[in-house]
């Protein structure tokens, strides 16, 4: 009887906090819909994203679309909504449902724009996006030449982060044949695709 009790009690604390954990997102998603502040705008995209780190919050961001919301601030012009909208994609991407409405959503080619930053954790999350996005129906858009050669790109760059990433996306997302192509289209090239190197944020 004593370990049914314990049971139920455990049942109903998981049961208030999931409830609690629902009701506080729906607020966050409320306020930033509501107010004109581009402050406080910028505090809720930044919580939101933090909350996407955490798989327990995943069913409940679906359920308030936060998906869709993070793309749209792919396009604004305040660089901290950009930067944590990908952040929060960067989070949601690894969820097979959320990597689906982003590439259904023309997330490719958002992302993609974005490594044109100047902002170093910009681009880095944009990176880790398309690789969180490469799957069988998306890997030839995803390593098209033009992003092969920014990568090759930031594979030079001074920030320790950005190079590495950029290694690990030539690496295990493309084919040798892939980056030695890539390699001789940026031949005389001073840079790729017109695309600098992001700030070295550190």
């Amino acid at each position: 009887m004593k370990s049914r009790l314990f049971l139920l009690n455990m049942w109903r604390k998981d049961s208030a906090e999931s409830s609690g954990r629902f009701e506080y997102l729906q607020t966050l998603v409320t306020e930033f819909q509501d107010t004109d502040s581009e402050e406080a705008k910028e505090q809720v995209l930044a919580n939101l994203a933090n909350f996407a780190y955490d798989p327990k919050n995943m069913d409940y961001l679906k359920e308030l679309q936060v998906t869709d919301l993070f793309l749209d601030m792919l396009t604004e012009e305040n660089e901290n909504f950009v930067e944590f909208g990908m952040g929060g994609l960067c989070n949601l991407s690894m969820d097979p449902e959320c990597r689906d409405i982003i590439l259904q959503s023309s997330g490719i080619s958002l992302v993609t724009n974005l490594l044109s930053s100047r902002r170093e954790e910009t681009v880095l999350s944009a990176i880790t996006i398309l690789m969180n996005l490469t799957k069988a129906s998306s890997r030839s858009e995803i390593t098209d030449p033009a992003i092969l050669q920014c990568m090759l790109r930031f594979s030079l760059s001074e920030s320790p982060r950005l190079r590495n990433l950029a290694a690990v996306f030539l690496q295990d997302y493309c084919t040798e044949e892939q980056v030695a192509q890539a390699e001789q289209q940026m031949k005389g090239q001073q840079t790729a695709v017109g695309i600098p190197l992001p700030e070295d944020s550190s």
